[in-house]
C-alpha cells in the first residue's frame, strides 16, 4: 500500500509519466483528447499502463483541457462531468494500489489574455470538485503562462479541499515568465500561496530547464517539480515531431535532480521510452537538498515609459483633427502623397493611415508612415489589426515602428480575410484588440509579450475603436469600458451620421475619462450611403439621412452639395461636443477632406472672434 503522496516524496526522487496527447496523436487522433475518457477508454488506458510499465511512479489523468471553456469549443461544455470523472477512474485502474494519480487541470490564460477571472474560478471549481469525490492523490496544476491565474487557483485549492497541490508555471524565456517576473521569485510567491510543490513544465527541453533551475534556490517548505518537453518541436509532413534521442533526456533528467528536483515527469513530446530511460538513469532517489544557486545579473530594470504623444496631449488641450487617407491598392501612389502634403499643409494634426482595411492588400502603412514622417514632417497615425500578423509579427512590427519613430497606434480587431479580395486567406487572430492594447502598454514597459526585457521602453500613445451604431448601447459602453482597463489611452470612433447619434455617442463618452475622436465620413450620393448602411460591417445611418440623400436625385453634383450639407451640420455639432474630430477620406477624394478642415478652421475663429467681442 502506498504512503501519502507528499510524506514519499519528501523522501524520494518520484518519476512521473509523459504527454498523454503525444501518444494519443501517434495512434492518429487529432480532436478532443479528454472526450476520449468516454468513447474511446482503452486507448487512453493504454497510454497509463505503458508509463507505468515504463517505470512511471506518478501518473496524471487525461483533464489537461477537461474544463467547461475548452470543451465548448467542441461543444462538450455539459460533459464536464462525465469526462474527467471517466478520465479519475480510468488513471485508478491502471494505478492500482501502488502508483499515485493527480488530478490534471491545465491553464486558460496561455497567449490569450481575456478570460475574466470569474469564469477561471469556476471552471476550476467544477474540475476541483470532481478530483475531491473521485479520490485523487494530488492535483497537478500546469501550464499556466499567466502568473495571476495561477496564483489564483492555488489559493482556491487549498482554501476548499485538502489535496497536495503541485504548481507550475511555464515560460517563454529562460528563468523568467511572461510578467518578467523571475522563476526563481514566482515559485517563491507559489510556496507563500501554499503551494505544496513548485516547478515548471512545458514549452522548452530539458536543456533549457536545467538552466533555468540553476537561477532557483531550494525552497525552504515546498518541494520542486518539473515536466520538460523532449526537445523543440519539428515540422515534418504536416505533423509536429520531437526529439527521440532518449539517452539525452535522461542524462539532463539527472541534472535536473542535482537541481533539487523532487518530481520528473515529461512533456510535450515525451514517450514511454523517454520515461524508461529516466528511470534507469536515476538509480540514486536521494533528494538534492543543498545547492549552489547560479546567481543571474540582474539586468537594469527599464525605466516605464509614462510620456503621451504629442496628440494626445492636444486633444486634451484643443480642437485636434485626425483625417484618414487610405494607403493605395496599387503602386501608383502619386495622388496619394498629393492629399497627405495638402493635407499636412491644411492643419491636419495627423493622418491615421488603416491597415488593410475590409481585407483588401494595401500598400503597407508602416512604411507610409516612414515616408510621410520623413518626407512632409507629418504625424502619422497607425492602425494595427490582429487579424494579418501571428503574435511574433505583432511584437516584431511594434518593434519596427518604434524605430521608426511612430508614436501613435490604433489596435484593432480587423475585419475577417473572407470578405476581402483573398477571401482564402487566412485570418490569425492570435490576439484580441483588447490583448494588443495590453501587449503594446506592456511594450512600454520595457516587456516583450514573452516576458523578456527590450531593454528599452516604447512609448506608443494607444488609441481603440468604438462603435457608436450598434443597437444595444450599453453592450457597447461595457466594451468600452474594457479597453480602458486593458489601458487605452483614447477612442476612435466609426462615422456618425445623424444628430442623435452623435448626442447618443456624447452621453457614452462621459462614461469614461479618455478623449473621443469622432468619426465623420462625407456621403457622396444615395448609392454610397445605401451600400454603407447595408453592406460594410459597423456603420448605420439614420432614416433621416438617407431620406435626404435619396432626395438629391442622381445629379453626382447635387448628391455631393446635400452630403456636404449634412456633414457640415454633423460637424458643427460633433465640434461643440468633442475636442476629437476624425474626419474618414473617401475614395482618396482629399480634397472633401481639405474643405472640412477648412470648416473646422473657420467655425473655430469666427468663435474666437465672437468671444473677443463680448
Amino acid at each position: 500500500m502506498k504512503r501519502p503522496f507528499l510524506e514519499q516524496l519528501r523522501e524520494r526522487v518520484l518519476i512521473a509519466d509523459g504527454a498523454m496527447g503525444t501518444l494519443l496523436y501517434s495512434y492518429g487522433v487529432d480532436h478532443c483528447n479528454e472526450e476520449l475518457n468516454l468513447s474511446h477508454p482503452e486507448d487512453v488506458l493504454r497510454v497509463h499502463t505503458q508509463y507505468i510499465a515504463a517505470g512511471a511512479e506518478v501518473i496524471q489523468t487525461n483533464t489537461y483541457a477537461a474544463n467547461y471553456v475548452k470543451l465548448s469549443r467542441y461543444g462538450l461544455q455539459d460533459q464536464v462531468k462525465a469526462i474527467n470523472t471517466a478520465a479519475v477512474r480510468l488513471a485508478k485502474e491502471a494505478a492500482g494500489d501502488d502508483v499515485y494519480v493527480l488530478g490534471t487541470i491545465g491553464g486558460l490564460r496561455g497567449i490569450r489574455q481575456d478570460i475574466p477571472l470569474d469564469e477561471i474560478k469556476r471552471s476550476f471549481r467544477e474540475q476541483l470538485y470532481i478530483f475531491m469525490m473521485e479520490g485523487v492523490d494530488a492535483l497537478l496544476l500546469e501550464t499556466y503562462y499567466d502568473f495571476e491565474e495561477l496564483q489564483t487557483v492555488v489559493r482556491i485549492a487549498k482554501e476548499e479541499c485538502t489535496l497536495p497541490v503541485i504548481a507550475e508555471v511555464s515560460m517563454h524565456e529562460v528563468g523568467v515568465l511572461q510578467n518578467g517576473l523571475s522563476l526563481a521569485s514566482a515559485l517563491k510567491k507559489l510556496e507563500a500561496s501554499g503551494a505544496d510543490v513548485v516547478g515548471v513544465n512545458c514549452r522548452m527541453g530539458p536543456f533549457h530547464m536545467v538552466n533555468a533551475l540553476k537561477q532557483v534556490p531550494i525552497p525552504e517548505k515546498a518541494l520542486l517539480s518539473v515536466y520538460p518537453n523532449a526537445s523543440l518541436p519539428q515540422m515534418e509532413e504536416g505533423r509536429y515531431t520531437y526529439s527521440e534521442e532518449y539517452t539525452y533526456f535522461a542524462e539532463r533528467a539527472a541534472e535536473l535532480k542535482e537541481q533539487g528536483i523532487h518530481l520528473i515527469g515529461g512533456c510535450c513530446g515525451t514517450t514511454p521510452g523517454h520515461i524508461q530511460a529516466v528511470a534507469k538513469r536515476l538509480t540514486d532517489r536521494t533528494p538534492v537538498t543543498q545547492k549552489d544557486v547560479q546567481i543571474q545579473v540582474e539586468k537594469e530594470a527599464v525605466a516605464q515609459s509614462h510620456g503621451e504623444s504629442p496628440l494626445l496631449q492636444k486633444v486634451k488641450r484643443e480642437t485636434t483633427i485626425l483625417v484618414e487617407l487610405d494607403p493605395p491598392k496599387h503602386l501608383n501612389t502619386d495622388r496619394f502623397y498629393e492629399g497627405i502634403e495638402a493635407l499636412h499643409q491644411a492643419g491636419a494634426d495627423a493622418l491615421t493611415l488603416a491597415d488593410n482595411p475590409l481585407a483588401s492588400p494595401r500598400v503597407g502603412n508602416d512604411a507610409v508612415a516612414a515616408i510621410i514622417k520623413e518626407r512632409y514632417g507629418a504625424t502619422p497615425l497607425v492602425h494595427l489589426t490582429c487579424r494579418d500578423r501571428n503574435l511574433i509579427g505583432l511584437q516584431s512590427h511594434l518593434m519596427g515602428l518604434h524605430e521608426l519613430g511612430v508614436q501613435d497606434l490604433l489596435a484593432i480587431t480587423g475585419d475577417p480575410a473572407k470578405i476581402g479580395d483573398f477571401p482564402g486567406a487566412a485570418s490569425v487572430y492570435d490576439l484580441s484588440s483588447l490583448e494588443l492594447i495590453e501587449l503594446i502598454k506592456q511594450n512600454n514597459r520595457g516587456l516583450s509579450f514573452s516576458g523578456k526585457s527590450l531593454e528599452r521602453p516604447t512609448n506608443f500613445s494607444v488609441g481603440a475603436a468604438f462603435n457608436p451604431n450598434y443597437r444595444h448601447m450599453d453592450a457597447s459602453i461595457k466594451r468600452l469600458e474594457k479597453k480602458v482597463a486593458s489601458g487605452a489611452d483614447y477612442f476612435i470612433t466609426q462615422p456618425v451620421f445623424g444628430i442623435d447619434q452623435l448626442h447618443a455617442l456624447a452621453e457614452a463618452a462621459q462614461k469614461v475619462d479618455k478623449p473621443f475622436f469622432v468619426g465623420i465620413m462625407p456621403l457622396l450620393s444615395s448609392r454610397n450611403a445605401e451600400f454603407l448602411h447595408h453592406e460594410v460591417p459597423g456603420i448605420r445611418l439614420p432614416e433621416e439621412t438617407r431620406r435626404r440623400m435619396r432626395d438629391a436625385g442622381d445629379d453626382p453634383k447635387r448628391s455631393l452639395e446635400v452630403g456636404m450639407t449634412i456633414t457640415k451640420e454633423i460637424l458643427a455639432e460633433a465640434v461643440r461636443l468633442f475636442r476629437g474630430i476624425y474626419i474618414i477620406t473617401p475614395f482618396l477624394r482629399y480634397e472633401l477632406s481639405l474643405e472640412l478642415i477648412d470648416f473646422i478652421t473657420t467655425r473655430k475663429q469666427e468663435e474666437t472672434y465672437d468671444h473677443l467681442h463680448i
